[in-house]
């Protein structure tokens, strides 16, 4: 990238990269106020430094900031600010999230597979989305009713749900190596 060419100097603190990851994310459903936050900006200068990235590339004849801007688009994801933002979960996990907030022991299992997973070297929350449709953020929020409602539990019904996730976990991360190919450390003598 021309580091010299003022087409390229940040707006408002807001870089190419920024704002490409930015409409990398916003594309995929991530709201404005959520990059924002990330970002550590408020709306409106987001907006005023998006109108400006706009005019930059109007202006640019030889199109090296769309050019750029495409390259860095997809690579939103390696973004050290942006990277990690998924979108609310939409209607299509409703049932989903809906089931995690009211049966504790898919609350539970699901905590169990996300461990299991990060065990396997996977990103748990990323696994969870992919195959239940729930954000982080969703199963953050339900995690924390499960921890206040928690208070009015005997410690046997602690103890059976710590009991079943425990399980879940097991059979998760057999069904990771499973499908890696074995554990990481399987090969590892002591």
């Amino acid at each position: 990238m021309g580091q010299n060419n003022p087409l390229f100097e940040p707006i408002h603190g807001i870089s190419l990269y920024d704002y490409s990851a930015a409409n990398a994310k916003i594309a995929n459903g991530v709201a404005v106020d959520i990059i924002c936050g990330a970002l550590g900006v408020e709306v409106p200068v987001w907006e005023d430094a998006s109108q400006g990235w706009v005019q930059r590339m109007q202006e640019d004849a030889d199109f090296v900031v769309i050019s750029e801007m495409g390259t860095l688009f997809g690579q939103a994801d390696q973004h050290p600010k942006l990277g990690h933002l998924q979108p609310a979960a939409g209607a299509g996990n409703t049932l989903q999230l809906e089931r995690l907030a009211t049966d504790r022991y898919f609350y539970e299992e699901l905590c169990g597979a996300r461990t299991a997973a990060y065990e396997a070297g996977l990103d748990g929350a990323r696994w969870i989305q992919d195959n239940y449709g729930i954000s982080l953020g969703d199963f953050q929020q339900v995690a924390m009713q499960w921890m206040e409602q928690q208070k009015d539990l005997s410690s046997e019904e602690i103890t059976e749900y710590v009991d079943h996730m425990e399980a879940k976990r097991q059979e998760y991360a057999k069904r990771f190596a499973d499908e890696n190919g074995g554990n990481i450390a399987d090969d590892v003598e002591f």
